[in-house]
């Protein structure tokens, strides 16, 4: 398998960041029953605005990740549109994410906080 990777930016409540600091920092915690669907975006500039106006909104405090993901792995994967064109996510089913985490090169990292 490749190691050339994508770049790729999760936005996350406290919660969220949490579990992924339980992790070691190396993988993202399941989804919850109500959440079938697992979104990392493919820009910062969006996963900002997500997690301003909606984490912080939701739980208080947001924050942003940033990880890297094989890209072979990745390509498997639709690039989805939803808004203008900056709005890029990739849409990966819950029963996905073991094999989307395992596919994760190095940590992922907090890059941003808001309030």
């Amino acid at each position: 398998m490749s190691e050339e990777t994508i770049i790729m930016y999760r936005p996350v409540g406290p919660k969220e960041l949490e579990l992924i600091a339980a992790s070691g920092f190396r993988e993202f915690p399941p989804r919850l029953p109500e959440q079938p669907i697992f979104y990392p975006v493919l820009n910062e500039e969006y996963a900002n605005d997500i997690s301003r106006k909606w984490n912080v909104r939701d739980y208080g405090a947001g924050f942003v990740t940033r990880f890297q993901v094989r890209k072979d792995f990745a390509a498997k994967y639709p690039v989805q549109i939803v808004g203008d064109s900056t709005c890029q996510e990739l849409w990966i089913p819950a029963e996905e994410l073991p094999a989307f985490n395992a596919n994760i090169v190095g940590l992922i990292e907090v890059i941003a906080e808001f309030k």
